[in-house]
């Protein structure tokens, strides 16, 4: 393991943020009783969602001082969502709000593992309506992280307000984290998709992904590990169930999950995103911050609900002592 050379980040002292995240805040409603399809619904249950929403909470319910970046509408919607969030202990001093056609956006997830739909309704919606004003780009100089999720890459405004802050933060020694977080109904081919996640990745220390997304970004897997080696970039590899993969450098780390029952397919990359940045902040060890944010992938989706599902330190470490067997883990 000692003579294993991996790329680490560095973070100065004192910053306000542990990370400012950039990316969708919305209504999620599920049909109930839980298990039920959507059509078959006799209500429905509500919580905040949105991959930005999400990874913000997951920090903060890790023990971080968290800014969310992203727009809600100035309507009930946007209102409940906000509350829930100021709730959590999101610093939202940075949200933007808009006003006539924008709206908050707003997903019906079904809470099923087979055959489990999720609609999300982004007509014009909110949170594309960031910009990169001078109250940010001062808050992004006094935050260790930037996280940006691809959602926020989908229109040529928001995509330019997002690849502005990108760059402000990798002026001002702040570690830019890109989730591509691909949806294919947001976006109008491929090739806009792979051009826009190109820029953004220039400007990023930190490239998280499927396998589907890389392959959207570099045609082939071990490419993209080479060429992120050769940037000092750290790339990680969600696999699903097969676990996780970590390229640093010129190493592999391959780690396994916490196999617990799963009553949804959706919301475990947030969690696990959220907490591998939170760990690796407070130990650097790659591996350590891998495996905490697998338990809560795990956590997450054995639950009901997205923001309400993340988990605290406490439940993390308390599956990871639990747990009879631990995820495999190989360096290489």
């Amino acid at each position: 393991m000692s003579e294993i050379k991996v790329s680490h980040l560095h973070y100065r002292d004192n910053r306000l943020w542990h990370g400012l995240v950039v990316g969708r805040a919305g209504l999620d409603l599920y049909p109930q009783p839980s298990g039920s399809k959507t059509r078959d619904a006799d209500l429905f249950a509500s919580d905040v969602g949105g991959s930005g929403a999400n990874i913000a909470v997951a920090m903060r319910r890790a023990g971080g001082e968290v800014g969310l970046i992203s727009a809600l509408s100035d309507d009930p919607v946007g209102e409940y969502v906000q509350q829930r969030l100021k709730t959590e202990g999101i610093d939202l001093q940075l949200m933007q709000t808009t006003s006539g056609d924008e709206r908050t956006s707003l997903a019906i997830a079904e809470e099923r593992q087979e055959d489990c739909e999720v609609v999300i309704y982004r007509n014009n919606p909110a949170d594309l309506r960031i910009t990169c004003d001078e109250t940010i780009r001062l808050a992004i100089s006094q935050s260790s992280n930037l996280i940006v999720t691809g959602t926020s890459l989908i229109e040529p405004d928001s995509r330019n307000q997002t690849l502005e802050m990108m760059e402000h933060a990798k002026q001002n020694d702040c570690q830019v984290w890109l989730d591509l977080d691909y949806r294919p109904w947001n976006w109008p081919d491929q090739q806009t998709t792979r051009s826009a996640y190109q820029k953004a990745a220039e400007q990023a220390h930190v490239l998280v992904g499927n396998e589907d997304e890389f392959n959207i970004l570099q045609e082939d897997i071990n490419t993209q590990a080479e060429q992120c080696a050769a940037h000092d970039q750290v790339m990680i590899l969600k696999r699903g169930e097969k676990g996780c993969s970590l390229f640093s450098g010129r190493a592999r780390l391959d780690t396994g999950i916490y196999a617990l029952p799963a009553l949804k397919p959706y919301g475990s990359g947030d969690a696990f995103l959220g907490n591998v940045i939170m760990n690796y902040m407070s130990s650097g060890d790659w591996q350590q911050a891998i495996e905490a944010g697998s338990a809560a992938a795990a956590l997450v989706v054995s639950q009901r609900g997205c923001v309400s599902a993340m988990p605290n330190l406490e439940e993390i470490e308390l599956l990871q002592k639990r747990m009879m067997i631990k995820p495999t883990t190989k360096w290489s």
